[in-house]
């Protein structure tokens, strides 16, 4: 049963993040996007890190996308949509090769991974509940946590700096 959960949501994501990248309307893309996020939730569920699955939904498909809804609505205001990227042959031709690099590159990196299968009597069934999440993240992972808590800080304090600027003014 999870095998087949885990196939079914594995060609959903891919399906989903293919549209994302076809899709003609920057509003699909987005929509499809976060159809993608779901669908990667769902493959946090299925290895039982259900606090990972909520975040990924809450942080990205909820705020994230909202706010790449918003830039996208702001910046489309008036205009079709609909055929605004053009590009010429080559930039065609490089994305086409770019992407074929990076297909033999990922091709190289895992053509000698061996699948392994989880032994049922060491397997330990609260790896990803939140309570142990916390403990590692506030014992062994302490200092990188204060750290990104800190750039976060100085991030929101310069957002605010450079939306509060008055005209003419130099903060630095």
């Amino acid at each position: 049963m999870t095998e087949s959960l885990f196939f079914f949501f594995a060609s959903l994501t891919l399906l989903c993040a293919v549209m994302v990248v076809i899709a003609k309307n920057p509003v699909y893309s987005v929509i499809f996007l976060i159809l993608t996020f779901f669908t990667i939730s769902a493959h946090y569920i299925l290895l039982n890190a259900q606090f990972l699955a909520a975040v990924n939904i809450i942080v990205y498909a909820g705020a994230i996308m909202v706010l790449f809804l918003f830039v996208l609505m702001f910046i489309n205001t008036g205009k079709n949509v609909q055929g605004t990227v053009k590009g010429s042959i080559i930039s065609k031709i490089a994305g086409a090769v770019a992407g074929g690099l990076l297909f033999v590159v990922v091709v190289a990196a895992l053509k000698d991974v061996t699948l392994g299968h989880p032994d049922p009597a060491t397997y330990n069934s609260q790896v990803g509940m939140v309570e142990n999440l916390g403990k590692v993240l506030f014992t062994k992972y302490m200092l990188p946590f204060q750290l990104v808590a800190v750039l976060f800080l100085v991030s929101m304090v310069g957002a605010v700096m450079i939306g509060k600027r008055e005209a003419g003014e130099q903060n630095f």
